[in-house]
């Protein structure tokens, strides 16, 4: 009899866990519909319905920080992360991305700095906590850690548009041409036709030729200013950069629209870049930017590309991209292929 009432009693008690557990899980789908649609208050509020069943869930901690952090309540949505990484089991990698982000929007940058680096270490590192602590540092004007963290991101995943765009921004603000060309036109491909593609353009076109100035008082004078902080190994690729866009007052370029002289001069730089390239160089710069150019230069598609990337500023280009949609797709079957 004894054994069949402890077997009744366990049961009873399964049963009713289960029922806990799938009203929960309700609550949380009814919340995040209500995060979804923006409406904060109400998902929190009904999150909190489910904390009192579940006080130490970890799913619903998180999505109470989460919607508190969309609501612009950065205190709570600290207070709420807190538990859920005091738990050290699920959702620590979102609840360190909330908790840091939080803190970085209160003010508290270094103290968001010191939480990232942590995670990165609790959690053996994710590109999202590279590049939000290289984002951290690129506030405060620690632009070497910047760059540092922002490359590990894009090591993990390359196809990261927003480290490209980062990455641009510090090499732009070191004035160094060649590095920021690179990873703006990285940005441009993952992303060409975005509000931040804009931004993006803008940082290539001052770039591709923002060096070179002609002389009023001597107009056949173009006067080239090389960048003093730019490392030796591209010194060659910057000075030639200054000189494609030099070359545009060429005889020989007379007649040639600006939409012509940036697919030859697209071209001419990737070359010379993977001409200059050699196996000594391991850096992001030349491992992948370059290879990656390089090869896109030496294939049929480097109209399509240049194209592509300039549709957000060009409408000449925004026009070719919907007359050519047969040169698009094939442009797309060579990137699957390589």
């Amino acid at each position: 009899m004894k054994k069949r009432l402890f077997g009744f009693i366990i049961l009873l008690l399964l049963s009713i866990n289960s029922f806990a557990q799938s009203d929960i899980e309700n609550l949380v789908k009814e919340g995040i519909q209500y995060h979804d649609n923006r409406e904060y208050d109400k998902a929190i509020e009904t999150y909190k319905r489910a904390l009192k069943i579940a006080p130490n869930s970890t799913l619903v901690n998180y999505e109470i920080a989460l919607s508190y952090f969309s609501k612009g309540d950065y205190k709570e949505a600290v207070k709420y992360s807190d538990v859920v990484l005091k738990q050290d089991k699920d959702l620590l990698l979102q609840a360190y991305m909330t908790k840091g982000s939080a803190l970085d929007m209160l003010g508290k940058t270094k103290e968001s700095i010191k939480l990232f680096n942590k995670a990165i270490k609790k959690t053996e590192g994710h590109y999202l906590l590279y590049y939000n602590l290289g984002l951290n540092y690129y506030k405060i004007s620690d632009l070497e850690n910047a760059e540092d963290n922002i490359i590990k991101a894009i090591e993990l995943n390359p196809n990261h548009s927003s480290s490209h765009l980062i990455l641009a921004s510090i090499h732009n603000q070191k004035g160094n041409s060649v590095q920021t060309l690179l990873s703006s036109h990285y940005f441009l491909f993952l992303e060409p036709n975005s509000q931040r593609s804009l931004d993006a353009y803008s940082i290539l076109q001052k770039n591709f030729g923002g060096n070179v100035s002609k002389d009023k008082e001597k107009p056949n004078t173009i006067n080239i200013l090389l960048s003093p902080n730019n490392d030796s190994q591209f010194g060659a690729a910057e000075l030639m950069v200054s000189m494609l866009e030099a070359s545009k007052s060429l005889e020989e370029n007379e007649g040639k629209s600006d939409d012509e002289m940036f697919v030859e001069n697209t071209e001419k730089f990737f070359k010379v870049l993977g001409e200059l390239k050699k196996k000594k160089n391991k850096e992001i710069w030349w491992t992948f930017y370059t290879t990656f150019f390089y090869d896109l230069a030496k294939s049929e598609h480097l109209e399509t590309y240049c194209k592509y990337i300039t549709q957000i500023g060009n409408e000449n280009s925004k026009n070719w991209i919907a007359e050519n949609t047969d040169a698009l797709n094939k442009f797309d079957e060579w990137l699957k292929n390589n």
